[in-house]
């Protein structure tokens, strides 16, 4: 699987004084989207698989709005696989809104172990990592 489209619901919280979503719940509607993915896979942004507590924490993120989403809107999340390392996964992300597009982005998140010392990268197990794809067009790696 290299892509999902989810769609969320425009809360009164994602909205500024001018009644449009901020800019910053993009990024929350992108880890929204990511979860989703994962969940479709069989994982999840934290659990625990052979006895380690797995995260995923995001090294780098980036989001551009596009044009405004209103509250009560519903937003379809599209997220893709661009890269797909051993221990790493860079999403790229589109946001539309009744036929907007509202915004993109794109969010690098890394496997780690999460340890009482904080989290160290693990390759991301081969259950997950075999049902992964990168999207078509994709043709660089993440590490």
């Amino acid at each position: 699987m290299h892509e999902l489209t989810v769609r969320r619901k425009v809360e009164f919280s994602d909205t500024d004084m001018a009644g449009i979503v901020h800019f910053s719940r993009l990024i929350i509607f992108m880890e929204n989207a990511e979860h989703a993915f994962l969940e479709a896979l069989g994982a999840s942004v934290s659990m625990d698989y052979e006895g380690v507590h797995i995260g995923w924490p995001r090294v780098a993120v980036e989001a551009q709005f596009k044009a405004p989403a209103r509250f009560n809107e519903h937003v379809d999340i599209h997220v893709e696989v661009l890269k797909k390392g051993t221990r790493s996964m860079t999403y790229g992300f589109e946001m539309h809104a009744s036929g907007r597009l509202v915004g993109t982005g794109k969010m690098t998140s890394v496997c780690c172990e999460m340890t009482d010392k904080g989290p160290r990268s693990m390759p991301i197990p081969a259950f997950l990592a075999d049902r992964i794809e990168e999207a078509p067009g994709s043709d660089t790696e993440a590490s």
